[in-house]
C-alpha cells in the first residue's frame, strides 16, 4: 500500500502593490489593503477592503454587521432595507461600458480627494 500525499499547488508570488498591506493579509496570489472601518456604536460596523486577485483584477470586499431589532417584523424590515441599499450601492459604483477613467497616478487604496460622479454618455439628438 502506498501513502497518498496532498496535491501541491504551485503559484508564482506576485509583487506587492503600492496600496496593499504587504503583511499576513496578502498571500501568494492575492493582495489586500488595510481594512477601512466605519463603526457606529450600538448600530453596526462596516469594513471595506481593496483586493487584487490572482488574475490581476481588483474588487472591493464589504463586510457589515448591523444590529437587528428584537422584534422579528422590524428585523425583517431592516434586512430588506439593507438589501435594497446594497443593490443601490452596487448600481452606483458598477463599471459601465463606455466609461473610462484616466489611469491613476497615485497608488493608494482610497484617495482623500472628494468623490465625483463618473462621466456619463450623452445621447446624441
Amino acid at each position: 500500500m502506498t501513502a497518498r500525499t496532498m496535491r501541491r499547488h504551485h503559484r508564482t508570488a506576485t509583487a506587492h502593490t503600492g496600496w496593499c498591506a504587504a503583511d499576513h493579509r496578502c498571500n501568494l496570489a492575492e493582495h489586500r489593503s488595510h481594512d477601512m472601518v466605519i463603526d457606529l456604536p450600538d448600530h453596526g460596523r462596516a469594513v471595506l477592503t481593496r483586493v487584487q486577485g490572482p488574475d490581476g483584477r481588483q474588487h472591493a470586499e464589504i463586510r457589515a454587521r448591523i444590529v437587528l431589532h428584537t422584534e422579528d417584523t422590524a428585523a425583517r424590515w431592516q434586512l430588506r432595507t439593507a438589501l435594497a441599499g446594497l443593490r443601490q450601492l452596487l448600481g452606483h459604483v458598477a463599471i459601465r461600458p463606455g466609461v473610462m477613467r484616466t489611469p491613476a497616478t497615485r497608488h493608494t487604496a482610497i484617495t482623500t480627494a472628494p468623490a465625483t460622479q463618473p462621466p456619463t454618455r450623452r445621447n446624441a439628438a
